[in-house]
């Protein structure tokens, strides 16, 4: 059996469009409240429940892989990844339709929990701005062979990832009372 060998040339590639949609998604995230509502002639009100559920899929199948890899199954390994990717890429697209739908849902939790929803939602926000890049490198790593890198990369990128898909379900339940609609 031959070994796999590093695609050093791809790897190069991939990590200019990485970085090009990392640039993309930090402007596009950090503008939409700004941006007038473009879609404000459709009914997207379902589309938070589908983002988060799409969330904590996320999580689950990250859960899988970290199972899968652990058992040595390298291929439904690299299968969860690739489909946790897909899903996470799929709440990327309903999150900004939905945000450029409407305007932000205002918290109206009082006491310990408004203090406790600030600082996951802070953390949450601060984590997946920062991970995002790394997520696509981790990936491109093991993409382009190159076991070790990818390895040494995911060891923490992993978590901080769970972290957001974890957390963006649970703020989601935190706030929802507090949609107009509901």
């Amino acid at each position: 059996m031959t070994e796999l060998q590093p695609n050093i040339q791809l790897e190069k590639k991939l990590n200019r469009i990485a970085w090009a949609v990392t640039v993309v998604v930090i402007i596009l995230v950090s503008t939409m409240h700004m941006m007038p509502k473009f879609f404000s002639g459709y009914n997207f009100t379902f589309l938070p429940a589908v983002y988060s559920s799409l969330n904590a899929l996320t999580a689950i199948i990250l859960i899988a892989a970290l199972y899968f890899i652990k058992k040595g199954n390298m291929e439904k390994h690299r299968a969860a990844m690739t489909l946790a990717m897909v899903i996470s890429a799929l709440f990327m697209i309903g999150y900004v339709v939905y945000h450029l739908t409407y305007d932000d849902t205002k918290f109206g939790g009082e006491g310990a929990i408004r203090y406790v929803y600030f600082f996951m939602l802070i953390t949450h926000i601060i984590a997946a701005g920062i991970i995002f890049p790394f997520i696509l490198f981790t990936y491109i790593r093991a993409y382009t062979n190159q076991f070790a890198k990818h390895k040494k990369m995911a060891k923490w990128v992993y978590w901080v990832w769970l972290y957001v898909a974890v957390t963006g379900p649970v703020l989601f339940l935190m706030i929802r009372p507090y949609y107009p609609w509901t």
